[in-house]
Formats: structure tokens, C-alpha cells, sequence
């Protein structure tokens, strides 16, 4: 009974199949349960000997070697019918076994009570005097996120790849933050009102997403979020200025560093935003987060597209190597995920970041460094962070 798959046996019991039902009550006083167990196999086993040893007695009267005979005839049959083989057969159909099993031992758990409840007062301070504590079978059957990950990846036979892959993860996504899947900084789109109108036409036609941070001069001065739709709809009127520009501005809305990522997508639902600059302890704009990036992490990519415009994939010596460039500012969660790398987490978000990590100064074109069995080379360098670097992974080392 106690190796009864806990779930399906909850499952079973919202179905409405009684046996289920009082197996679920049965488990839920587990002390109660095993010293019922416990008592009337011993009871058995002691009255079975008892009543052998008298019968032997009878027959045979003082015979040492009758007895002898006997004794070791009463412990084998105890061991293999009362021990190994029911054991064995309840661990390998515990539902077949305990179902059937919870309308008798229903009865003999009441009937059993007053004997039970001496036994567990008896255990219980015995077990306070030596110091040790009961624990509640609730927490000794929770779940923590690594055993409920490996139960996930054993459904093999019940999920297919895709919900699986979905399932876990949203279990990974407990563990990640903003900082993981946000935009960086140096890859934002947005609008400087210091630019003049001919400037900020072009980008408002040339602009890549529905929504637009607008700034003034730089990042420390935001002056809201502009939808293009509506800077479209004046471009076609033709009076387009800046006066009328900032009357469509919405005012942005700000996600301090360290936010959990799931915790960020209730909020994003709560408050109806569809994006959010993320802030650091200095307010400092350092990023960009829409609930897309959130959802991305758990169905995977919405678009086809290689997860940098500048990825180029090569393999090498019938695919047992793997070649690749890619943008500097790519996360290495996403790299990791994408070509099945190994890169650390615990520090940097991004490539370019690791990098500058591991060689503790800028790097120029050709330099190269060897995190495990990846090898980084960088492609090119600018403004003080790699811009492109070219990933070697040997895959059958």
C-alpha cells in the first residue's frame, strides 16, 4: 500500500472510486495504518507458532528434534507467505493489493484503536526520549522542484516532447529572474525627441517593434512609451512635431533587477503592460522586458529566425563540431538553450559579458578564450564590448 503512486491515487479518488477513497484515509494516518499492519502480522505469526509447537508437542510430546523440525517448517512458510512474497507482490501491483485491501483494513484500523493508540503513545515518548521528532506524511511526500523536474522528464510515455519540454520549462522559470531574458540596453530601439523631425520620421518608419521608449538625450531621462500606430497615423496627416509626438506618450513602466521572471508575468497581467524597462539600484535603465520574452522562454522561439541576425552555424568533421557566430550581446541562457552549450550562469548575463569576465580586459579581433570544451574567439570588438565572436565546440570529446 505505501508504494501506491500518491497522484493517480488522487486521481482515481476525484473519479469517485470509493476504494480509492479510503485508501487516500488510509494513507492519511499512516501510524495508525502500519501499527494495525504491524500488530495483527505479528499476532498471526506468534498464534501460528504457538499452535504449532502445541500440536508438535501432542504428537510427538518432548521430542527435541520434532520441535526443532517443526520450528524451522513454521520459519520458512512465515518468511516466504507472510514476508518476501506478499511484500514483493504489493510492491510490484500496489493497486491491485491496496484497493481491495482498504475495505478490510478500514474495519480492522477502528477496531484496532484502543490497542494502536497505546502502542503510538508508547512509541511516541520513546522516540521524544531519544530525541527524535515524528514528521507529518504530508512534508515527507512534498515535492521539491528537482524530484517534480525528474518526474516530468520520466512521462515520456505519457507526454509528448513538447508539452514536456513546456512543463519543464516553467519549472526552470521559477529560478530565473528579469535580468536573464530582458533586452539589453545596447540592443533597444528607441526615440531621442532631441533628433530632429526628419531623423525621428525615418525611425518611426524603420522601427522593428509596435512600441517605442522615448528619451531625451539619454537613458536617465525617459519620457514615456510611444505606440508607432499613432505616430503613423500623424506622419500621414503630414503634421507631424514634437508637441503632438509627446501628447501619445504613455508613461513607462519600471521593473527593478532581481524581479522573478514568473512573479513578473502576473504582474505584467495585473497591470496591463506589454513592456517594461528594467531598472538597477541606481535607476539606471539597463534593459527591456515584455511578456513575450517571458512566454519565449517557456514555448520556445515565435519566429524561425537564428537567435542573433548575425549567426552563421557550420558543422565540421561529420557534425562532431560545431562553428558558429554570434552576437555579443546574445544572453547565455539562450545560448546554452539554442546550441546546447554549458556556460555558466552564475555570473555574466551575456556573452560579451563572459568574455570580458575570463580575460579581465577589452578584447581585440582574433583574441580568443576556452571555457570547458567551448572555445570563444572574438570577431569583433567596439566600443569596449564584443560585438560578434565565433563559438568552437568540439562535441565528441
Amino acid at each position: 500500500m505505501m508504494a501506491i503512486n500518491r497522484y493517480r491515487l488522487q486521481a482515481m479518488a476525484q473519479q469517485g472510486r470509493k476504494a480509492a477513497t479510503l485508501t487516500r484515509r488510509l494513507l492519511a494516518q499512516t501510524d495508525r495504518l502500519l501499527s494495525t499492519l504491524l500488530l495483527g502480522n505479528n499476532i498471526l505469526n506468534t498464534a501460528i507458532t504457538a499452535l504449532v509447537t502445541s500440536v508438535t508437542i501432542e504428537w510427538y510430546g518432548q521430542n527435541d528434534l520434532a520441535l526443532g523440525i517443526a520450528t524451522g517448517l513454521v520459519a520458512f512458510a512465515i518468511i516466504i507467505f507472510a514476508e518476501i512474497t506478499p511484500k514483493v507482490i504489493g510492491a510490484a501491483h500496489p493497486e491491485k493489493i491496496a484497493l481491495p485491501a482498504s475495505f478490510v483494513l478500514t474495519p480492522l484500523v477502528k477496531l484496532f484503536t484502543p490497542f494502536v493508540w497505546f502502542i503510538n503513545l508508547f512509541v511516541s515518548r520513546l522516540m521524544k526520549s531519544m530525541g527524535l521528532q515524528q514528521t507529518a506524511d504530508a512534508q515527507g511526500n512534498a515535492l521539491n522542484l528537482e524530484e517534480l523536474k525528474s518526474m516530468v522528464l520520466e512521462s515520456g510515455h505519457f507526454l509528448p516532447n513538447k508539452p514536456r519540454a513546456i512543463l519543464l520549462n516553467l519549472i526552470d522559470l521559477e529560478e530565473l529572474t528579469v535580468d536573464d531574458i530582458m533586452t539589453p540596453r545596447s540592443k533597444m530601439e528607441c526615440l531621442d525627441i532631441r533628433q530632429t523631425i526628419d531623423v525621428l520620421r525615418h525611425q518611426l518608419s524603420t522601427a522593428h517593434h509596435n512600441k517605442l521608449p522615448v528619451i531625451h538625450g539619454d537613458w536617465n531621462r525617459v519620457e514615456g512609451i510611444l505606440h508607432v500606430r499613432h505616430a503613423l497615423g500623424l506622419m500621414m496627416a503630414g503634421d507631424l512635431d514634437l508637441a503632438d509626438l509627446q501628447k501619445y506618450l504613455s508613461p513607462a513602466y519600471f521593473i527593478p533587477t532581481g524581479t522573478s521572471a514568473l512573479q513578473q508575468l502576473q504582474f505584467f497581467q495585473e497591470n496591463r503592460e506589454r513592456m517594461g524597462l528594467i531598472v538597477d539600484e541606481y535607476g539606471e535603465v539597463v534593459g527591456l522586458l515584455t511578456p513575450e520574452d517571458i512566454l519565449e522562454q517557456l514555448i520556445g522561439e515565435f519566429t524561425s529566425r537564428a537567435p542573433s541576425s548575425e549567426a552563421y552555424v557550420s558543422d565540421d568533421a561529420g557534425g562532431k563540431t560545431l562553428n558558429v557566430i554570434v552576437d555579443g550581446s546574445l544572453t547565455l541562457r539562450k545560448l546554452n538553450r539554442v546550441f546546447g552549450l554549458d556556460l555558466p550562469l552564475d555570473g555574466p548575463k551575456t556573452l560579451n559579458g563572459l568574455v570580458l569576465e575570463q580575460l579581465r580586459d577589452i578584447p581585440e579581433a582574433g583574441t580568443s578564450v576556452r571555457i570547458g570544451n567551448v572555445v570563444i574567439e572574438v570577431v569583433q570588438a567596439a566600443d569596449r564590448s564584443v560585438k560578434t565572436a565565433r563559438i568552437h565546440l568540439a562535441r565528441n570529446r
